[in-house]
């Protein structure tokens, strides 16, 4: 059966010469005619197959005797299809489902085709038919079908059949389920109509924002064309009164990705960002960033640009990978600057971070106003802190500068500056190993943050759940339980702030993958059972209602009755859960 596919091929209707020849220039052979049909004629199960009335008319025209078309085609037919439609009937008479049944026919079929794929035989569909065959719209109807178009496509990317085939797929609504990047960057009607899905769920889906910018970052940086063309297209975006905040953030995290699988995307960056109309400012950022480390001479001249009455663009220096070059210098313990230019280096992240342009029309011309009343405050916010950071610490001596660090951590800037600091302090190997505190001060800060700004709620929960999960051998287990409770501390406070979702989700993870000690789950939903208070969100009961319910975990925490926090918790969700 295999042999045969290999022969014919899968689309048995469209193989060459099936078709009758046409104009006077191919006047065929009679003899190589009958010859050639009568091959056809010798295979298995021809009689099935759609070119069979054209090859009989040629082989009649060439004078064919029908006693022996009858006999080779009667001889052999096998009845592949009708035996396969029995096979199936009788399945369906035994008890088993007619959608299970239709699912191993067609999974079978497909993996006939996955093995047997010619797309130099597919592609001549279209030089034969010269339009597209009324099965191939019917084929895209079927998610089953689909799916294997999206597979071929992937594994011959040049086939033209299956190009048209995908572009057909997307111009029938179903683009969101091409996530192979390389079958939708074959076409730009596809890719954007890919990359529209995209933008629109990062755009509608604030709950899992980091997952939808990665899955469009991903997309985007497939390659060099789709990286220009996304960009410009976000560029554009960015410009709009409404939601072009959410667009730059976006093309900031896509170059933020680009940078971290190892792709120099500075020139296209510096192309779109307007810098063209400042060289000295261009030239000094483009250095730097293209060595990915900077240098007193490049920030001397752009702390001069930047200083002057008519500053260059904020958007210039509000560049991903330019503030977290800024950052790492000024808040990573021991990085030193040379005081002549300290003073530099800060003023151009505080200009970044605080300064505020504005374009307004003015008798036909846009005018640029700069509100930097919160510059100076910024500034002087981020010298405390870094001449704090910029000394090693310990425990004891930290306590005494919690208060200027607590004053100054309201600016968002410096509240980044401090995970940073605080994230290269604690995942020292030894940090825990010499900590005696309940919780460390630097632990404490994260809370404050946690507090003062939302947005960086993601931030402080991948450093504790790098935290969590790091390997502490060099303490004793019940010192490392001890630890890990501190550490469901910070996350359950960080819950209380607002990032409820999140959190829940990891721990609800840990205890699916069976890794944890079952008492940290069980120390994780007694805090929060004692923290929270209805009403509760549909989303938290689905994630959090099963760990309560599980007895493993709450057995020994339930009462009589229903007074204890569990069984209040179950009665009062069960519905919604249920839901």
């Amino acid at each position: 059966m295999d042999e045969e596919y290999e022969d014919e091929g899968w689309m048995g209707r469209h193989r060459v010469g099936d078709e009758e020849p046409e104009g006077p220039e191919h006047i065929e052979n009679p003899q190589e005619v009958l010859n050639e049909c009568l091959e056809k004629f010798s295979t298995s199960d021809y009689i099935m197959e759609p070119g069979i009335f054209t090859q009989l008319k040629r082989y009649f025209q060439a004078g064919g005797t029908p006693e022996q078309v009858i006999n080779l085609l009667s001889h052999n037919y096998t009845a592949v299809a009708q035996m396969t439609n029995l096979i199936a009937e009788w399945l369906i008479t035994a008890g088993v489902k007619v959608v299970d049944v239709q699912a191993m026919v067609e999974n079978h079929l497909k993996d006939m085709i996955l093995r047997t794929f010619d797309p130099k035989k597919a592609d001549t569909i279209f030089t034969e038919e010269g339009e597209t065959p009324a099965w191939l719209t019917e084929m895209i109807e079927h998610p089953t079908w689909r799916s294997l178009i999206y597979r071929l496509a992937e594994e011959y990317p040049d086939c033209l059949m299956l190009n048209f085939t995908i572009k057909l797929i997307s111009d029938a609504g179903f683009q969101s389920e091409i996530t192979s990047i390389s079958t939708a960057a074959q076409q730009i009607e596809v890719f954007s109509r890919v990359l529209k899905t995209a933008i629109t769920k990062f755009l509608t889906n604030p709950d899992d924002v980091q997952n939808s910018i990665l899955e469009c970052a991903k997309m985007v940086c497939h390659g060099q064309h789709t990286y220009v063309y996304s960009q410009v297209l976000i560029q554009v975006l960015s410009q709009e009164v409404k939601g072009g905040f959410n667009m730059k953030r976006l093309s900031q995290e896509i170059t933020k990705y680009a940078l971290q699988i190892n792709q120099n995307v500075t020139p296209i960056t510096m192309a779109l960002n307007g810098s063209a109309g400042y060289p000295q400012a261009c030239e000094a950022l483009t250095s730097m960033l293209s060595r990915n480390t900077l240098n007193p001479a490049d920030i001397n001249v752009l702390y001069r640009n930047y200083s002057a009455v008519d500053p260059p663009p904020i958007d210039l220096i509000r560049n991903p990978q330019f503030l977290d070059l800024l950052v790492d210098s000024l808040f990573k313990a021991g990085v030193k600057i040379n005081p002549e230019h300290k003073s530099k280096y800060i003023f151009l992240l505080a200009y970044a971070a605080s300064v505020c342009e504005t374009q307004t029309k003015k008798g036909g011309q846009m005018k640029r106003t700069i509100n930097k009343d919160e510059l100076k405050n910024t500034t002087q916010a981020i010298e405390k802190v870094h001449a704090i950071c910029n000394v090693n610490k310990g425990s004891t001596e930290l306590i005494a500068d919690l208060q200027v660090l607590y004053n100054c951590i309201r600016y968002p800037v410096v509240g980044v500056g401090v995970i940073r600091w605080v994230e290269n302090t604690v995942t020292e190997p030894s940090y825990f190993k010499l900590s005696t505190d309940s919780c460390p001060p630097h632990l404490a800060l994260l809370d404050e943050v946690a507090t003062v700004h939302s947005s960086l709620h993601p931030q402080i929960l991948r450093l504790l759940i790098r935290l969590f999960e790091s390997k502490q051998d060099e303490l004793e287990i019940l010192v490392q339980l001890e630890m890990r409770k501190m550490l469901l501390d910070r996350m359950v406070n960080l819950l209380t702030r607002g990032c409820v979702v999140p959190v829940v989700k990891y721990i609800k993870q840990c205890c699916q993958r069976g890794d944890t000690d079952i008492s940290l789950i069980r120390y994780f939903v007694t805090e929060v059972l004692e923290t929270i208070t209805h009403p509760y969100s549909p989303e938290f009961v689905q994630l959090f209602l099963p760990m309560v319910e599980n007895e493993e975990i709450t057995g020994s925490m339930r009462g009589e009755g229903d007074q204890d926090p569990v069984s209040e918790f179950i009665v009062y969700c069960r519905p919604v859960g249920r839901q």
